[in-house]
């Protein structure tokens, strides 16, 4: 499985960004897809998750509201859009991916597959 991000840089407070995972490289139905972050000094913050495609989706609580996940299927992209960006939104910000039957969905984990992480700078 790959996963590759795009769409991170620098937005002011208040603005918006939507990422992108490209994923490839399987074939199951039943995948769960993440996004989580990390920046220096912090541990790693699991964002969000979403489940076939959107059969379900959760947040963590700090992005309830202003994140939005969301999956085109035909493309097998996943997204998160992030508006009301705030200073402690900064971070890298990494795709991550686990598959197969009975798989378990959240967006602290656990997942299997990563992406290289792509930069988000929110600036006051």
């Amino acid at each position: 499985v790959q996963l590759v991000e795009s769409g991170g840089g620098s937005v002011q407070v208040g603005g918006s960004l939507r990422l992108s995972c490209d994923a490839s490289g399987y074939t199951y139905s039943s995948v769960c897809m993440g996004w989580f972050r990390q920046s220096p000094g912090k541990e790693r913050e699991g964002v969000a998750a979403i489940y076939k495609g959107g059969v379900a989706t959760t947040y963590a609580n700090s992005v309830k509201g202003r994140f939005t996940i969301y999956q085109d299927n035909a493309k097998s992209t996943v997204y998160l859009q992030m508006n009301s960006l705030k200073p402690e939104d900064t971070a890298m910000y990494y795709c991550a991916a686990i598959l197969g039957p009975g798989v378990r969905c959240a967006s602290g984990g656990p997942f299997r597959y990563w992406g290289q992480g792509t930069q988000v700078t929110v600036s006051s």
